[in-house]
């Protein structure tokens, strides 16, 4: 199965410029005051919301990933990374965007979690590179997900073309910072800035490399 989007194609993923959004400062011992520096772009007031219940009640908004494989090569490296993952509690298309890389159960086995590229959701027409394969619209809470690595064959790619749609509920965050090693890493590339914000607090490259894993 050769399926790819009609609505965006692997060779449009272009490296989205970083763009500084804000710098976010919780003080909570000060009535939780909430200092934003504006820089470019907008943080909504949702989003400070959000910021300051998740920070404050309910933990940090990311959490840590190791991933092997190269089935995200050059994204993540060949031999894998240590990932900055940043939660996302409620995976809709409000949420998570086509182009985000996310971390999502394994649909073929629940215990295990892949890192793959959002190619598509809910209302996107998906048509197969093999003429024997009828076009098929994806449903209501499905996505499609996709290796980065172009050089995989489908099967060893182990994404959408060989299990098919995914639901959008086992997403369970997006990538935004990779180490690949102590002097190698930097942002993800994915479709939104919004990300901006949480990294300027809960990046810590020297947490990600002592977790790493060579």
């Amino acid at each position: 199965m050769g399926f790819v989007s009609r609505h965006v194609s692997r060779n449009l993923y272009k490296y989205f410029s970083e763009a500084q959004a804000g710098i976010i400062y919780l003080n909570i011992y000060d009535h939780l005051s909430l200092i934003l520096t504006y820089n470019q772009g907008k943080i909504t007031d949702r989003e400070v919301f959000d910021t300051v219940w998740k920070n404050v009640f309910q933990g940090k908004l990311t959490f840590l990933h190791w991933n092997k494989g190269d089935e995200m090569a050059p994204t993540i490296g060949t031999q894998g990374g240590t990932l900055l993952v940043r939660k996302i509690p409620a995976a809709d298309p409000m949420h998570v965007y086509v182009g985000d890389v996310v971390v999502l159960k394994d649909p073929t086995d629940s215990e295990k979690y892949l890192v793959r590229r959002l190619a598509g959701i809910e209302g996107y027409e998906m048509a197969s590179t093999d003429v024997k394969d009828e076009p098929f619209v994806l449903e209501k809470g499905q996505c499609w997900v996709l290796a980065d690595n172009e050089n995989l064959k489908p099967k060893e790619a182990s994404d959408s073309r060989t299990f098919g749609p995914v639901t959008m509920a086992d997403i369970v965050g997006r990538v935004i910072y990779c180490l690949r090693s102590a002097v190698d890493h930097g942002p993800v590339n994915n479709s939104t800035r919004k990300d901006s914000p949480v990294l300027e607090v809960e990046l810590d490259v020297d947490e990600m490399a002592r977790n790493h894993k060579p």
